[in-house]
C-alpha cells in the first residue's frame, strides 16, 4: 500500500510546450485523467503560443499524493500555485468538463486576489447551470456500477476497462474528481474575460440549454460550437477546437495590447 503524502508544490504544472512563446495556454484535465489527455495539443498549435497542462495530485507522476475532493481548497491552492507561476506574458485557460470548472472558477480566484486575468477562457462540455453533475450517492457506489457509468459516457478505453491494476490505479482518482465536481455550488460569479464553449450533440451531462447559460458570465460571451458527438468530442474534434481557441486567443491578445 503506498504512503500518501500532502500536495506537492511546483508540481502543479507541467513543462511549457514553447518556453520563448509570447503567449501561454493552461489546460486542465476532465474528472479521473491527467495531463496526457492534451498530448496532441501541443503539435496543433503555432510557435508563438506555449501550452502548460495542469496536473492534479492523486494520478500519474502525482498519484502518491493525496486527491482533492472538494472544490474550494482546490481551487484556493491552485489560485496560490498559478499566481507563482505567472509571469508577464498574456494568457488563456482552456478545461473539459472539471477542467472547465476549474478554469472558470480559477479565473474568478485570480481576479479576487488582484491579479491578471486570463485573455481568453474556453469551457468544454461544462457549463454553470445544466449540467448534470453525478449526485454524491454514487460516488460510494460498487466499483462495476462507477465503471458502467463511466464507459456509458466513452471515458475509459477497453484496454483500461480490461486492466484490473490500471483501474486500480485510476478509479480513487475519478471518485474524488466527481467528489470535487458534487461539491460546487454555483454563485453566478462573473469573469472579466472574453469566454467560448463548447459541447457536443449527445452528450449525456450537459442539457440542450446549459452554454446559453455562459451569456452573462462574462462582458464578452464569443459563443458556443457544437460538435456531433458525445461527451468526450474533445478527443475526436481536437483539430477545429484547437483552430478556433489559437484564432481568438491571438485576437484576443491584439485587443488586449491595444
Amino acid at each position: 500500500m503506498s504512503v500518501r503524502t500532502a500536495p506537492v508544490a511546483g508540481r502543479w504544472f507541467q513543462a511549457e510546450s514553447e518556453p520563448d512563446a509570447p503567449v501561454r495556454l493552461f489546460l486542465f484535465h476532465y474528472a479521473g485523467s491527467g495531463s496526457s489527455i492534451y498530448r496532441d495539443w501541443p503539435p496543433l498549435l503555432p510557435a508563438d503560443i506555449s501550452t502548460q497542462c495542469v496536473q492534479l495530485p492523486g494520478r500519474q507522476d502525482r498519484h502518491s499524493e493525496t486527491a482533492f475532493t472538494e472544490v474550494e481548497p482546490l481551487i484556493e491552492t491552485l489560485a496560490e500555485e498559478i499566481t507563482d507561476e505567472l509571469d508577464d506574458r498574456p494568457y488563456a485557460f482552456f478545461g473539459h468538463c472539471m477542467g472547465a470548472l476549474l478554469a472558470y472558477r480559477l479565473t474568478v480566484a485570480v481576479r479576487e486576489r488582484g491579479g491578471p486575468a486570463p485573455v481568453l477562457l474556453g469551457t468544454s462540455a461544462w457549463a454553470p447551470v445544466g449540467f448534470r453533475t453525478p449526485p454524491v450517492e454514487q460516488l460510494d457506489v460498487p466499483e462495476a456500477e462507477i465503471v458502467e457509468w463511466a464507459r456509458g459516457l466513452g471515458s475509459l478505453p477497453e484496454e483500461i476497462l480490461n486492466d484490473r491494476e490500471m483501474l486500480e490505479l485510476m478509479l480513487p482518482a475519478m471518485r474524488a474528481d466527481l467528489a470535487v465536481c458534487a461539491s460546487y455550488q454555483d454563485d453566478s460569479a462573473a469573469v472579466p474575460c472574453p469566454i467560448v464553449s463548447y459541447s457536443a450533440t449527445r452528450d449525456p451531462l450537459v442539457a440542450p440549454e446549459a452554454m446559453s447559460s455562459w451569456a452573462t458570465r462574462s462582458p464578452d460571451y464569443l459563443g458556443n460550437r457544437l460538435f456531433q458527438g458525445g461527451h468526450f468530442f474533445v478527443h475526436d474534434e481536437t483539430l477545429p477546437i484547437t483552430a478556433d481557441f489559437v484564432r481568438l486567443l491571438r485576437r484576443q491578445v491584439t485587443e488586449t495590447a491595444r
